[in-house]
């Protein structure tokens, strides 16, 4: 059911764009949705946020795009909500970009354990959105970048969905080299000012289909041993709202064990 919402809303924002590639012609009609919803006047504080951080994330891919050629560019996804969101709209900034390939580089670091849910979402997805997905297991974030650059040396930028409530997330920018002893790059952080309620603000109005685990309780995605549903969505024995009812950015990660 998963993998049909998402060909369908991949399919469906296309089919209105005639005479294009497939990925050029997502990108069209992915703007042509942004554009709109940042000229509406929103009656919500929550949704005129949105509004904003949209702006500052779509102006941040643009600079990047106008400080790096496209072969230069890999987008680190793994399909959680908050790559979702930075995919997106990376596909909307796409739209102006001549030499548009049929499909856009990008990392999957697999954590240990994963979960057979994010596993088929990640397939499905890249598959929707033309992406070109090189798979590392992660025994470490660190040797699984320096293993992609070898086999990617072209990549000199990498987009990565950190939000400044994650480990080691609080002083980024929107531009960041690696840290020494790690593999040379420069860290794209769109969404990284982004509220957690804001994200799935912008997935819920977009109507974008996401992992169901999302709808079991988990608010934050690991691998199966250190991953649980989230305690403070519990409404019952073995019974959680689903990840979007979650208000706290500093409640986001109570389910994962590390």
């Amino acid at each position: 059911m998963i993998e049909a919402a998402q060909e369908s809303f991949a399919n469906g924002v296309a089919d209105s764009v005639n005479g294009y590639t497939p990925l050029r012609a997502l990108c069209i009609s992915l703007r042509s949705r942004i554009d709109a919803f940042l000229q509406e006047d929103l009656e919500t504080e929550k949704l005129r946020n949105v509004q904003a951080q949209t702006r500052t994330a779509l102006n941040v891919i643009l600079e990047a795009l106008n400080r790096y050629s496209l072969p230069a560019l890999s987008l680190s996804y793994n399909g959680g909500k908050d790559c979702l969101v930075l995919l997106i709209i990376y596909l909307a900034a796409l739209t102006d970009y001549a030499d548009l390939p049929s499909t856009l580089e990008s990392i999957y670091i697999v954590p240990p354990h994963p979960f057979p849910e994010v596993n088929t979402f990640v397939a499905s997805s890249s598959i929707s959105y033309h992406l070109s997905l090189t798979h590392f297991s992660r025994e470490s974030m660190k040797t699984a970048f320096a293993d992609y650059l070898k086999v990617k040396p072209e990549v000199k930028a990498i987009f990565v969905g950190t939000r400044r409530t994650d480990p080691h997330g609080a002083k980024l920018t929107h531009f960041d080299p690696t840290d020494g002893g790690w593999p040379p790059f420069m860290r794209i952080h769109p969404v990284i000012d982004w509220h957690y309620t804001e994200i799935w603000e912008f997935i819920r109005h977009f109507e974008i289909p996401y992992c169901e685990l999302y709808d079991m309780g988990y608010t934050s995605l690991g691998g199966t041993t250190d991953t649980n549903p989230n305690p403070a969505l519990r409404i019952g024995e073995g019974r959680y709202k689903p990840a979007y009812e979650l208000v706290e950015d500093d409640e986001e990660r109570l389910g994962r064990d590390r």
